[in-house]
């Protein structure tokens, strides 16, 4: 029997952005789960267009695009529409890195199919494998505003690459957490919550203490907690004490089958085998 079919009769709480709930409820439900929707980030456009507007209008001077999420993707693609142009039709030198399945999907759907996909969907694997030297390239690297990595940048500098880091996107913390969450903490139902970034740790964990107060952390008592990745898992210990399982591969389709190998080791319905 499949891993998915263990999570027939379970109840996950998934954390995405709110537009990006979708993908992630029809994984679960597809594997049998019953999912309560638990938005934890509000996609939101950086507080200055300024600086990214400025490197797109300098697209000929760049050697390589890098992608670590959809909605960098979604941003760059429409400030350049605004300029009448499009990720499709970008300079021919200018060529794309994108780390992760879906991100590497979304500029397949705009024509622009990326040049470098990492083995693994982590910006650690970008750097081991990128396909040259990092010396003498101009690198453009749209991201979050607050709260990504700069890893990445700066292994790219110090390989003597040229580095532009510039703000694509916000994500911010909803105003609290839906009625129906609430109801399934406080009445015990949920089996396991997932966490697709550091960011959606942060936002529940400030959205758990805003709806139960000093004692928050108790509502995940035996919830089993399932993060996307290695920075996600840290994230975890350091605020919820504790990762139960990670994805790997470190996408959706991970996080699901990880949520599955968790809820194996917890008692579980009869068409769920017991963990060997």
């Amino acid at each position: 029997m499949a891993p998915e079919s263990c999570l027939s009769s379970r109840t996950i709480a998934v954390t995405r952005a709110e537009t990006q709930l979708g993908e992630a409820r029809r994984l679960f439900e597809a594997a049998g789960a019953t999912v309560v929707d638990l938005p934890a980030l509000v996609v939101t456009p950086p507080d200055e267009w300024g600086p990214l507007d400025d490197a797109l209008a300098e697209l000929d001077d760049f050697h390589w695009l890098i992608f670590s999420s959809g909605n960098g993707v979604e941003a760059v693609e429409q400030r350049l529409r605004r300029l009448g142009r499009s990720l499709a039709r970008r300079p021919t030198q200018l060529k794309i890195a994108a780390v992760g399945r879906k991100t590497a999907a979304q500029l397949e759907s705009l024509g622009a199919p990326a040049d470098f996909i990492p083995p693994s969907f982590v910006a650690d694997s970008l750097l081991e494998h990128f396909p040259v030297s990092g010396w003498g390239l101009r690198l453009l690297l749209p991201r979050v505003q607050s709260g990504g990595r700069t890893m990445l940048a700066e292994a790219f500098a110090a390989a003597g690459a040229r580095v532009v880091e510039v703000a694509a996107y916000e994500t911010r913390c909803p105003e609290g957490l839906p009625s129906a969450a609430v109801a399934a903490l406080a009445q015990r139902r949920l089996d396991a919550i997932t966490f697709s970034s550091s960011k959606t740790v942060n936002h529940t964990c400030q959205m758990l203490k805003a709806a139960f107060g000093p004692a928050w952390s108790s509502q995940l008592k035996g919830v089993a907690v399932v993060s996307i990745g290695p920075q996600t898992s840290e994230r975890c210990r350091e605020l919820l004490g504790r990762v139960d399982e990670e994805a790997d591969p470190h996408d959706l389709a991970g996080l699901v089958e990880a949520c599955s190998r968790s809820l194996r080791a917890q008692p579980s319905p009869p068409a769920c085998p017991d963990a060997e």
